[in-house]
C-alpha cells in the first residue's frame, strides 16, 4: 500500500454515477456492479507484488538509519581489515551499532504494547517471530489410512473433515423471551451515515475475504462507497437476498494439538468478506435493539449483550 495513489482511487469512485449504475437492480447484481467498478479503479491506483516464499522481509525494527549504520560497521571493518583504521574506531562503531539495535528493538516493542488494542495482529506476528517458525500443514491421513501429500488433495480431505462436523439442522427450542408483543416489526431505515461510520471505523490490520476488498481501502474510500453500499444493504434488507460472495470464505486450517497427520486436529477459521461483515453488524444491530427497546430477553440472559458478559452472569448467580 506504500505506492497506492488513493488519491486518485478515491476520484474514480467519487465519478462513478452509482444511483444510475444500481438503478432497477437485485442485491446480488448491484454488488456485482459495484464490485466490477471497484477492482477495476484498484487495479489503476495500487500496485500489486508477487508474493515470494525466498524474499527475506526486513525486521520491522530494522529502519533505514539503522541500516545505513550497520553498512558503516562493514565499510570499517573492510578498513580496519586493510589497516586503514584504528582498532578502536572499529570498536566504537561495533558498539554504536550495538545500542542503536537495541534502542530499535526496545522501541518497537514499546509501541507494538501500547497499540496492542487496536493492532494486535501486529502484536502476535512479532511474538510469533521469536518462536519456532510455523510449517504448513503437512502429510495428513484419509479415511482409509494412507497419507495426502498434495496440497489439492489436503485441502479436499480437510474440507471434507470440516464439512462433517458441521451441523446445518437446528434442533427447535422454546422461545427464551421475557414476553411475547403483538407489536409489528418497525423496518430499519437505511442510513448512508452509519454506513461510512462503519467503514471508517473498519480495522485495517484484518485480513479480506475472497472477494478483494481489502478493510485498508475500504476504510480509506468511506466517504465516497457508503452511498452504494447502503443501497446494497438497503435491496439484501428489504428482499433477504445475501449475494454470493458474502457467503465465501477463505479457510484457513489452524492446529489445535495431538496428531498433525489427523485431520480431526485441525480447527477452521474463515475469513468473509468485509462488507458482508459490515451488513451483519447491521442485522446484528437492528435485532438487538428491536428485543432491547421491548424488553423482551430476561434479564438471567448475559451472553452475546452489550455490557454482559460471562463474569456478569457469575456475579448475579453466587
Amino acid at each position: 500500500f506504500r505506492k497506492a495513489n488513493l488519491g486518485l482511487l478515491r476520484e474514480l469512485l467519487g465519478k462513478v454515477p452509482w444511483d444510475r449504475a444500481l438503478e432497477g437492480k437485485g442485491a446480488e447484481a448491484s454488488w456485482l456492479t459495484f464490485k466490477h467498478h471497484f477492482l477495476q479503479a484498484q487495479d489503476q491506483c495500487i500496485p500489486k507484488c508477487r508474493k515470494s516464499s525466498k524474499r527475506v522481509r526486513r525486521p520491522a525494527w530494522l529502519s533505514r538509519e539503522l541500516l545505513l549504520k550497520l553498512k558503516q560497521k562493514r565499510e570499517i571493518y573492510k578498513t580496519w581489515k586493510e589497516g586503514q583504521a584504528t582498532w578502536e574506531e572499529y570498536r566504537e562503531v561495533v558498539k554504536g551499532c550495538r545500542d542503536a539495535t537495541r534502542k530499535a528493538k526496545a522501541s518497537l516493542e514499546i509501541k507494538l504494547a501500547r497499540e496492542i488494542k487496536d493492532n494486535k495482529k501486529s502484536f502476535y506476528k512479532y511474538v510469533g517471530g521469536k518462536k519456532k517458525p510455523k510449517s504448513s500443514v503437512g502429510p495428513l491421513l484419509d479415511q482409509v489410512g494412507t497419507l495426502v501429500t498434495e496440497d489439492r488433495e489436503k485441502a479436499e480431505l480437510l474440507n471434507a473433515t470440516f464439512a462433517s462436523v458441521f451441523t446445518s439442522k437446528v434442533s427447535y427450542q422454546e422461545s427464551q423471551v421475557s414476553k411475547t408483543t403483538d407489536e409489528v416489526w418497525r423496518e430499519e431505515v437505511l442510513d448512508e451515515a452509519w454506513v461510512r461510520d462503519q467503514l471508517s471505523r473498519l480495522v485495517i490490520y484484518k485480513s479480506m475475504g475472497p472477494d478483494g476488498l481489502h478493510p485498508r481501502v475500504l476504510r480509506e474510500m468511506a466517504e465516497v462507497i457508503a452511498r452504494p453500499l447502503s443501497i446494497i444493504f438497503e435491496r439484501s434488507w428489504r428482499t433477504g437476498e445475501v449475494p454470493e460472495d458474502w457467503r465465501k470464505a477463505n479457510v484457513v486450517p489452524i492446529f489445535k494439538k495431538g496428531k498433525k497427520e489427523d485431520p480431526g486436529n485441525y480447527r477452521p477459521v474463515s475469513l468473509t468478506s468485509i462488507p458482508g461483515k459490515v451488513m451483519e453488524q447491521l442485522v446484528l444491530d437492528a435485532i438487538s435493539k428491536h428485543l432491547e427497546e421491548r424488553r423482551l430477553l430476561t434479564s438471567s440472559q448475559h451472553g452475546f449483550r452489550k455490557g454482559k458478559s460471562c463474569l456478569s452472569n457469575l456475579i448475579a448467580f453466587y
